[in-house]
């Protein structure tokens, strides 16, 4: 399997945080599962790194380098992706979703034919194929 990895999944694989489940510590792990971050992972880092360094006190370069450390391959944004965000819908009737992150690791995991990686209950009401709630 080819997974994207949520910036939140990768931080708490870092930390060796119980949030993450043994599923996902499993898909992480197997070494014939191809494992990818992405460059939006490291922006949303720096951002909010930049803005509450209390909060986020890794910083993007650190986050990145982490990330490589762990056998993570890189996904750059291109605008394929950045098209995708245009027809990116949510079922009628869900919550309002305001990660912008969200949405392009959406696309991106699309547009590569990855699973997306996520924990979050308002994720799969985009009925996207490519996400993988954990």
């Amino acid at each position: 399997m080819r997974i994207l990895l949520d910036t939140h999944i990768i931080l708490w694989a870092m930390n060796g945080n119980n949030e993450l489940s043994g599923n996902a510590r499993e898909l992480i792990s197997d070494p014939s599962n191809d494992v990818f971050y992405s460059i939006a992972s490291v922006w949303e880092v720096t951002i909010k790194h930049i803005a509450h360094p209390d909060k986020m006190m890794i910083t993007g370069v650190q986050f990145s380098e982490n990330c490589k450390k762990m056998g993570f391959a890189k996904l750059s944004i291109r605008e394929e992706h950045i098209v995708l965000l245009e027809n990116l819908r949510r079922a009628e009737n869900s919550k309002p979703h305001n990660d912008p992150f969200d949405r392009l690791l959406i696309c991106q995991a699309k547009a590569e034919g990855l699973r997306f990686m996520k924990h979050d209950s308002l994720i799969p009401d985009y009925n996207e194929e490519c996400v993988l709630s954990v």
